[in-house]
């Protein structure tokens, strides 16, 4: 799984900081129905996820739930978020969903997942929105059409990378 974070047009062209994350740096948290959640991005239960410092405060984790079980989890105030299905099925209101789905949330304070008869695994990430609007082409994601075009006349005079 890869993950790329928007920024802010404040820090758009900031260091470009890539982090590799090894399956041992990333604590799993079982829980008393079975759960289990690895925390990537964020804290839960004490733990935090190895991904810090991120400027829109990004909260991912991996949660997988046994059979006819359910979790719930408090979201961060303000924050957007979505859940990707990775396997098997849950339901985040009424229906069901499987793999390779993405749930997106509206505002509220919890998610709550349910499984039937089949187990889940899916990524649950949020994040503070930044409000701006967006300009995107290939691998360059900026604010407007103008910065785009400034971004890749950069690239292409091998100056856009900083620092």
């Amino acid at each position: 799984m890869q993950l790329w974070s928007n920024l802010p047009a404040s820090h758009k062209m900031m260091p470009p900081r890539y982090r590799e994350v090894k399956k041992a740096a990333i604590p799993v948290l079982g829980m008393e129905n079975g759960v289990a959640v690895k925390v990537i991005a964020g804290s839960l239960g004490g733990a935090e996820g190895p991904v810090r410092d991120v400027v829109t405060e990004p909260e991912l984790l991996d949660i997988s739930i046994p059979e006819n079980s359910e979790f719930r989890h408090d979201i961060p105030s303000g924050h957007a978020v979505f859940a990707y299905m990775i396997e098997g099925e849950a339901s985040f209101d009424e229906d069901f969903v499987g793999a390779e789905t993405t749930v997106i949330f509206g505002e509220g304070d919890e998610i709550i997942a349910r499984t039937g008869e089949r187990r889940a695994r899916f990524l649950l990430v949020s994040g503070k929105p930044i409000g701006e609007p967006v300009a995107w082409h290939g691998p360059i994601v900026m604010n407007t059409q103008e910065e785009l075009e400034k971004a890749f006349d950069e690239l292409n005079k091998g100056t856009f990378i900083k620092g």
